[in-house]
């Protein structure tokens, strides 16, 4: 199989990369900056600089059948949000290619956070009580409503714009930062306390062939993890086939989902229309054949897999020294890198490239760096 693998920047895709050329099929990667890590890995035939999906939508597309026809591709792997891009403009691209995502319309459902609750109500997966804000009053009311609350633009992603009054992140933004509107609504929650975990999965034609249940022990500044353990897969893998039920039994694509653990029950966050960590925790061999529906029964990581990535980690130390040192430091001798075994080390010396490009993208703005990395992709 020939696979086109977009925005190789993501240490994710990256380990995509890595899986699915090291089990014989070849891969193109793509980014919009020539120094992404995944652009530079050993199992890459050929890479490509694209224009950017958000900026130069048009461009980005011509960009993308050219390469289709240039290296017959025979399945696009989105890794990021460019998923919509493509999935909008499918009607674009060349009958010959897959692309490994959902229509628009059902990325569209899940991406949006208001639309998720009730897809997921639907679904009978438990989900805590919403209130849907559609403009500053409404926020302020709903945000009053809860002693302690959660709250989080609609359409956003994880790690970023989040606003709430309990726990790590209160304070960070206030009431003023946020303008909900009936396009662009935000979501108020009650703040559930207990651990995020995640799930990855690999869909296809409605049937989940792959699943990975994770938490993120070190995460960078409260939001991304950058350590990832794999946990049990019962109760997530069983949400997600539901979802996928209720939502189009033909799906194909890639799900990730955010839970809260609260006393022992899991109730739905999100959902990332796309891959996450959760595939680094997978096996290369059991990846490729789930990619393809090539496996009876669904293929779900081991509990206990551990992963890291060892350069976050090393900076994270040193940015809370007195908070993460101690833990950092047993993770620096005790967990596998992402990239272990993988003997690839020429990738991962291009990291500097993409906080380069992330710096760029903030136009010498202040701003968060985790949203200035992905600009032009999201």
């Amino acid at each position: 199989m020939r696979v086109l693998v977009t925005s190789s920047r993501i240490t994710f895709a990256l380990d995509i990369i890595r899986k699915l050329g090291s089990a014989g099929h070849t891969v193109v990667a793509t980014d919009t900056y020539g120094g992404a890590i995944g652009s530079h890995s050993k199992y890459v035939e050929a890479h490509a600089v694209t224009a950017s999906p958000r900026f130069e939508t048009d461009k980005f597309i011509a960009d993308i059948v050219e390469l289709v026809k240039k290296h017959d591709i025979d399945l696009i792997i989105p890794t990021f949000e460019e998923a919509f891009y493509l999935s909008a403009r499918a009607h674009d691209l060349p009958d010959s290619v897959q692309l490994f995502a959902g229509s628009f319309d059902k990325l569209a459902r899940l991406h949006d956070k208001a639309s998720f609750k009730r897809l997921v109500t639907e679904a009978g997966v438990p989900v805590p009580e919403t209130i849907v804000a559609t403009n500053d009053e409404e926020l302020k009311a709903a945000t009053e409503k809860f002693e302690h609350f959660f709250a989080r633009a609609a359409f956003s992603r994880g790690g970023v714009g989040l606003f709430t009054n309990t726990g790590p992140l209160a304070g960070h933004m206030t009431v003023e930062d946020c303008h909900p509107t009936p396009d662009q609504p935000w979501l108020v929650q009650p703040f559930t306390d207990g651990p995020m975990v995640c799930s990855y999965s690999v869909i296809v034609n409605g049937r989940v062939t792959a699943h990975c249940t994770y938490v993120a022990p070190e995460q960078w500044a409260h939001s991304t993890g950058i350590t990832f353990l794999a946990v049990d897969s019962t109760d997530t893998l069983d949400y997600t086939q539901r979802i996928i039920d209720t939502l189009d039994p033909t799906f194909s694509g890639q799900l990730s989902f955010d839970y809260v653990d609260h006393q022992g029950q899991l109730y739905a966050i999100e959902c990332n229309p796309r891959p996450t960590n959760g595939v680094i925790l997978l096996e290369a061999d059991d990846f490729a054949r789930a990619l393809v529906g090539d496996v009876e029964e669904t293929v779900v990581a081991v509990p206990g897999e551990e992963r890291q990535i060892t350069l976050a980690v090393l900076a994270d130390a040193f940015t809370e020294p007195l908070k993460h040192l101690k833990t950092s430091l047993h993770d620096l001798f005790h967990v596998k890198d992402v990239g272990s075994g993988w003997h690839d080390s020429l990738a991962m010396l291009w990291s500097p490239a993409t906080l380069v490009h992330g710096a760029k993208m903030s136009h010498g703005k202040r701003k968060e760096l985790l949203g200035a990395l992905g600009d032009d992709i999201v």
